[in-house]
């Protein structure tokens, strides 16, 4: 059991989750942050990690190096999935591509697949998911840059995912077998080489905030005073339920 997080190194996909401002000055963390943290603790504290699924990560996953060759074709790129993971005394994070272009200048992207059209932002004009902003800035803080993009990719949807989303129509409708209209209609919206490839590439520059990564590592000091004390909590339970059980040996065999 893990008792003392004044060395706990936060992920870079969760910096939004820290960064969520309280309602009350007063307050430094906002019932979201603390609410993240105690599922934190909960899972470090007691070796139970959750277990977080759907269908928008699977795909993520799935595509990945669909999205990476998509934008290598589109760009003459020749990016590579990046597997090292950097960290510093505060975060730790593996941002999908970190390289050094041909002007010997850092490029450093993040991959998001989109589930379909309706969720690839193709008319945003700025970046649409303020969580993506802040794990930005711990990855540009982690390797020393000074601006990076993430780029949104529409890739076809694997069969097997289509499947899935087939069957789960199925369950929902009380269908036993899905009329093949609609089993085209599900896979046609979730393929997408009819599109033109500029039409499914959308990118977002991300410059690092100086002042944003200070706030930044106040936060996660913070963060680490509250995961500590939470550690307290957990312990003194321990300590009182071992203190009924004594009692309550020492009643019947004292």
């Amino acid at each position: 059991m893990k008792k003392n997080f004044d060395s706990y190194l936060f992920r870079c996909s969760s910096l939004g989750k820290l960064m969520v401002n309280a309602r009350s000055k007063k307050d430094p963390l906002s019932v979201t942050t603390k609410t993240y943290l105690k599922e934190l603790h909960k899972e470090i504290y007691f070796g139970r990690s959750k277990e977080i699924q759907s269908k928008f990560l699977e795909k993520g996953k799935v595509v990945e190096d669909d999205s990476i060759e998509m934008l290598n074709t589109f760009l003459g790129k020749k990016y590579i999935k990046n597997e090292k993971v950097y960290a510093n005394n505060y975060l730790c994070g593996t941002p999908d591509i970190y390289a050094i272009d041909a002007f010997n200048e850092d490029e450093l992207i993040d991959i998001k697949s989109s589930w379909n059209l309706q969720t690839f932002p193709m008319y945003e004009e700025g970046l649409p998911n303020k969580d993506y902003y802040w794990q930005m800035q711990g990855y540009m803080d982690l390797t020393g840059t000074k601006k990076c993009k993430v780029i949104y990719c529409l890739t076809d949807t694997p069969i097997e995912l289509i499947q899935d989303e087939i069957r789960r129509f199925s369950w929902k409708a009380g269908m036993i077998d899905v009329p093949v209209e609609i089993e085209n209609e599900i896979t046609n919206n979730l393929q997408f080489n009819d599109i033109e490839t500029e039409h499914r590439i959308k990118s977002f520059e991300v410059n690092y905030n100086e002042e944003d990564v200070s706030n930044l590592y106040k936060k996660i000091k913070l963060c680490r005073e509250f995961l500590t004390d939470l550690s307290v909590i957990a312990g003194q339970k321990i300590i009182n339920t071992i203190i009924i059980i004594l009692q309550i040996f020492f009643t019947l065999f004292g």
